[in-house]
């Protein structure tokens, strides 16, 4: 047989030198990742078996088998699931197959603590490779079910594996671990069934332990969803979610319920307290398992839940279901969309029950972590927009930390008609935009959005109790209809003598680079800014469709100038004199130039920029 040498995905090989290495401050955990990926395996063929019942011929009773051998000193971890080919192993085993992949390996090399790395791999979902932290040497014996060719797939976890065609005579995986020195502990039988009952007593399968003698069943092979919730212990519940989300992670909600009436299902939900590491994944996919009399069909239905509840962890296992539906009927099963409704019911709940405790820091640290998802269902769920406003949280100008709609409402200015909003990237430049000015010397409250979905949700939700939402960044900000606090009321600047004729003056100078030039209300500080003009696209969505090529050019913007300005009073006192004003042109130009860098973008023409730029230091030194 012809022996084919393959190197390694160059973040797998990085990734292999961390696990090897300084990965887990727990070693044990390598078993329960290595059960759980041959509980999945066995999961996904009695799915395929549903439709194909000659793949589970001949192979026995599905379950996950631990063979000793201390005179070889190797641990095999064996299962008769799904199976893998020679393709599987070059795409499972030798690359990261998601997006992301090398900042997630830069992340976990920049990870402080072990702990922190533990986290990081389990929510990325590649801990068969924890298996080389206690093996010098990884054999992957496997054959696919329905196929008749077995495959060996080996290595060191250096930098390169080696595949071969191979003997086995049943379907499933075997992967044999080579010990290192001193890590004899796991030849023992009475350490690997404390690691199994702690780590992997409720696999939905059963799970043998082989020494020397007869197979031993090591696991209640209980499915915990099936018990009352007054017997089942946290500590249970935090098992039993780390081995269906392969998670390292405490689940900051646990959710588990029955209905019972015209549909019958049991639901087993949890909330994880950590962000999984492919949650803004552009397909979005969530991994609810979906169970019929308690044996597995899909985790990859999105009919179980939407996409803005893709963080959302667990199973649904559904009395009524058909254990032979098929995805075509599931896509159109009237009884999966009724359970949908009412999970969604559900989570929206608890979310609503904790963002209403006194203890406001566990809720926003979930909404740290999943806010930005949870707002994907203000644009797509219509039906959920009233019961998820209540749950948005936001940062703004008049607190360090997070703000509920309804806070802000409680917090209106005398005469102020509208939820007052800017949008862009980071949240410090957004906090120091010139566009606030106004704003800030009324007292009033301006949400700051630093969320790509803000721009989508807003529009579609236009208003929160008769307030519409409206942005600060676009022109008409009404701000004279609104009453300052007392102290904040000062007595305004005057305005430059002769302001209208430098007004006409930029107009005529810009021509097209601007669509008006205006006084401006807003600002206080700083000399001018671009705004939207009513009607138009706010400037972040514009900045947002031309980074993704969805928008050619920059749309025209209205500059508006502050009229008290030293730098506008002496520009308006030079449009007085006679003549062509060639310098006051130049520094119409500076000050065009300056409000685009104030907002983020560059100049029209950084060389002209810089020209215009030296030619003023040079006269003013």
């Amino acid at each position: 047989m012809t022996l084919e040498r393959h190197g390694f995905q160059a973040e797998v090989s990085r990734l292999l030198q961390i696990v090897a290495h300084s990965l887990y401050s727990d070693k044990s955990v390598f078993l329960r990742e290595l059960i759980s990926n041959a509980s999945d395996a066995c999961d996904k063929l009695r799915y395929l078996a549903l439709t194909q019942p000659e793949l589970l011929e001949g192979g026995g009773e599905l379950a996950v088998t631990l063979t000793i051998d201390k005179k070889a000193k190797t641990l095999t971890i064996a299962d008769n699931g799904i199976g893998m080919n020679k393709d599987d192993l070059i795409s499972h085993l030798g690359t990261i197959a998601r997006s992301g992949s090398a900042k997630f390996v830069e992340e976990l090399e920049q990870a402080k603590s072990a702990d922190d790395k533990v986290s990081l791999i389990g929510q990325f979902g590649v801990g068969f490779y924890s298996a080389f932290m206690v093996a010098d040497n990884v054999t992957v014996l496997s054959r696919k079910a329905g196929e008749t060719q077995g495959w060996r797939w080996i290595s060191d976890g250096t930098g390169e594996f080696t595949i071969e065609a191979a003997d086995k005579p049943t379907r499933g995986t075997e992967i044999t671990l080579h010990l290192k020195k001193g890590e004899s502990e796991w030849l023992e039988a009475a350490r690997l069934e404390h690691v199994i009952a702690k780590h992997s007593e409720h696999v939905a399968l059963p799970i043998h332990l082989v020494d020397g003698a007869e197979p031993k069943h090591v696991n209640q092979q209980a499915a915990l969803w099936t018990k009352s919730k007054s017997e089942v212990t946290t500590e249970q519940y935090r098992d039993f979610y780390r081995h269906l989300a392969h998670a390292f992670d405490d689940p900051w909600a646990t959710i588990h319920y029955k209905a019972e009436g015209k549909i019958d299902y049991t639901a087993l939900l949890f909330i994880p307290s950590m962000r999984p590491f492919d949650l803004f994944n552009p397909e979005r996919k969530q991994s609810l398992k979906l169970y019929a009399k308690r044996v597995f069909i899909t985790d990859q239905s999105d009919e179980i839940l939407p996409g803005w509840l893709r963080f959302v962890k667990g199973l649904v296992d559904s009395e009524d279901l058909q254990l032979n539906v098929s995805r075509e009927m599931l896509q159109a099963s009237p009884l999966l969309a009724k359970i949908r409704a009412a999970l969604v019911k559900r989570v929206l709940s608890e979310l609503t029950k904790r963002a209403n405790d006194d203890d406001k820091a566990p809720y926003e640290t979930f909404w740290d972590n999943f806010g930005p998802v949870l707002k994907e269902g203000l644009y797509e769920d219509p039906a959920q927009r009233d019961e998820l406003l209540k749950l948005v949280r936001f940062r703004s100008t008049a607190s360090d930390g997070w703000v509920s709609l309804a806070d802000y409402i409680g917090r209106l200015k005398e005469g102020q008609k509208a939820i007052y909003y800017i949008a862009g990237d980071q949240l410090d430049a957004l906090s120091r935009s010139a566009q606030l000015e106004g704003f800030k010397a009324k007292g009033i409250e301006v949400l700051l959005l630093t969320d790509p979905i803000d721009e989508f949700w807003i529009p579609a939700v236009e208003k929160f109790e008769d307030k519409e939402f409206r942005s600060v960044t676009r022109a008409g900000a009404d701000l004279s209809d609104v009453k300052a606090d007392d102290k904040k009321d000062e007595a305004k600047k005057p305005v430059a003598e002769n302001i209208d004729a430098l007004i006409s003056f930029l107009k005529m100078t810009y021509k097209d680079a601007v669509k008006d030039v205006r006084i401006s209300e807003r600002l206080t500080d700083s000399a001018c800014c671009l705004v939207a003009d009513s009607g138009d696209m706010d400037m972040h969505m514009e900045r947002l469709l031309r980074q993704h090529k969805r928008l050619e050019a920059s749309l025209p913007r209205v500059l508006e100038v502050n009229g008290s300005h030293p730098l506008v009073s002496a520009m308006a006192k030079q449009a007085t004199k006679d003549g062509d004003w060639p310098e006051l042109a130049e520094t119409a130009w500076l000050l065009l130039d300056q409000a685009r860098i104030q907002d983020g973008e560059p100049p029209a023409d950084p060389a002209a920029f810089v020209k215009r730029l030296n030619a003023a230091l040079a006269k003013a030194i």
